[in-house]
């Protein structure tokens, strides 16, 4: 089996707890991932059990790992009560298909960020109060907005005109309740963007909110924007202090600032990456191009120590973020997607075939397609190596004798999908394996759950979904696995 021991702390950034990085390690050409403790056991110790999933439910396929989910919550408790700040926590369910994680976060005591009537279904299957859930997105249906009055739920309101549509429905419905709302503002850096209200915009709700109280009850402001700069979230909590006291001298005064999600999360080692990008030449691709456009994916902030930093940062004079949210007694609500996903699922892939190429790398065909690992059809890259599970023993024998150090030699290759279509490409950029990878052999992607597994799946060729399993850990470390079942087909 091709895994690595822990690298040295020494050498690198410092270590997550509980994460370690596998695979060969050669600087400026391999991207090794960090990997959860529970990934390297289940790569480490039960390589058999993969195998037999992956008889069972096919290839590609998704293990899924609530456990971690739990972590990564409590990893933000933590900085938020650091501060001792007031907090709501939503789940921001578009990140990841699966229910099990949904279930994980309604059971950890947050709420969910649902952006469609059928995120909004499965997080009441799942066990969600209706009043935890926060509904965001600029093109919600008359059905969206009735399921969401009918439930409880936040709705944050992306403009004039779905302040209409939703005031209109409200009055429609004579609900016992006034519809709970935010008002989403577009910061002055992000003009250019269709999310979001100006501040003159935002002023007209709000006088509309002051005459009319029992129909619509205003909880305060939104706001999610592009980029991981925590920086530019501080901008844009600071142009809304006057806004906040405007709301207030109309009488209609906010009790939340929800700051949306982007918080970063670190795929490789910080030096590995930097190394990299310092390193990448168009002969890394097999297109001979350098994507324009990365996702931070060693960036030297993971996503407390951005949490952090924005708490920290001065907003108002005098004053950091979080002296300024106890000051003012509002709430801080936040909307982590991709950070609370960080480690919570891994994809493995069963190679179908290896090809020989005239410029002397492989070609390696996967039994699955880059619609289970998305980024190249965006123009990018997921800049993580796989790890590699030999198909036979002898193999593996040969694996760990290579990543101990007794060969450096390195076998480039990209990693192709099983369809028709050329672009159909998993990596574009030569992954370096230690050895060269054949028929029947598993390349393990760790931290896949952030949109990379599932966002664009689909049933091409006829060929079924991919399957998704939960593997749970009890507290002596004992795993467990089941389906992660589609609560709208069991329904």
């Amino acid at each position: 089996m091709t895994t690595s021991a822990i690298m040295n702390p020494a050498s690198f950034s410092p270590p997550v707890p509980g994460i370690s990085s596998r695979s060969l390690v050669i600087e400026g050409k391999t991207l090794a991932p960090l990997v959860h403790r529970y990934v390297a056991r289940l790569v480490d110790e039960w390589p058999e059990r993969i195998r037999s999933l992956l008889s069972q439910f096919g290839s590609p396929l998704h293990i899924v790992l609530p456990n971690v989910l739990v972590e990564n919550v409590d990893a933000l408790r933590a900085v938020l009560h650091k501060h001792d700040l007031p907090f709501e926590m939503f789940y921001g369910a578009k990140v990841n298909k699966s229910n099990a994680l949904v279930r994980a976060a309604v059971e950890s005591g947050i709420g969910v960020d649902v952006s469609s009537l059928y995120e909004l279904r499965d997080a009441l299957r799942c066990g969600a109060d209706g009043s935890r859930l926060c509904a965001t997105g600029p093109a919600k249906t008359r059905v969206f907005h009735a399921a969401l009055i009918g439930a409880g739920a936040l709705i944050a309101i992306d403009s004039r005109e779905e302040f209409d549509d939703l005031f209109s429905l409200a009055r429609e419905i004579a609900a016992e309740r006034p519809t709970r709302i935010l008002l989403r503002y577009q910061p002055n850096a992000y003009r250019a963007s269709r999310f979001g209200m100006t501040a003159a915009d935002l002023l007209v709700c709000l006088r509309r909110l002051a005459a009319v109280p029992e129909m619509l009850q205003f909880e305060g402001f939104h706001f999610h924007l592009s980029g991981y700069r925590y920086e530019s979230r501080v901008e844009a909590i600071t142009e809304l202090v006057p806004l906040i006291d405007a709301a207030r001298a109309l009488g209609v005064s906010p009790r939340l600032l929800d700051i949306g999600g982007g918080m970063p999360v670190r795929y490789v080692d910080s030096a590995l990456y930097n190394a990299f990008l310092l390193n990448q030449r168009e002969s890394d691709y097999r297109n001979s191009r350098v994507p324009s456009s990365l996702y931070p994916y060693g960036g030297n902030l993971g996503a407390t120590e951005w949490l952090g930093r924005l708490l920290g940062s001065s907003c108002a004079p005098g004053l950091s973020v979080a002296r300024y949210l106890n000051r003012e007694k509002l709430t801080l609500a936040l909307e982590p997607g991709r950070s609370l996903v960080d480690q919570a699922a891994l994809s493995v892939f069963r190679i179908t075939r290896v090809k020989s190429l005239a410029n002397g790398t492989l070609a390696v065909f996967a039994e699955g397609s880059s619609f289970s690992a998305c980024e190249t059809w965006f123009a990018s890259e997921f800049l993580v190596d796989p790890i590699l599970i030999a198909a036979d023993e002898d193999d593996k024998a040969d694996d760990y004798a290579r990543h101990r150090g007794m060969s450096r030699a390195t076998v480039p290759a990209y990693i192709a999908g099983h369809s028709c279509l050329d672009e159909d490409v998993i990596t574009n950029r030569y992954v370096h394996f230690p050895k060269r990878p054949k028929a029947g052999d598993l390349l393990v992607y760790a931290n896949t759950a952030g949109y990379q597994m599932d966002l664009l799946e689909n049933e091409f060729h006829r060929h079924p979904m991919p399957c998704r399993v939960v593997a749970s850990f009890d507290a002596a470390g004992r795993m467990a696995i089941s389906p992660d079942v589609s609560l709208e087909a069991s329904a």
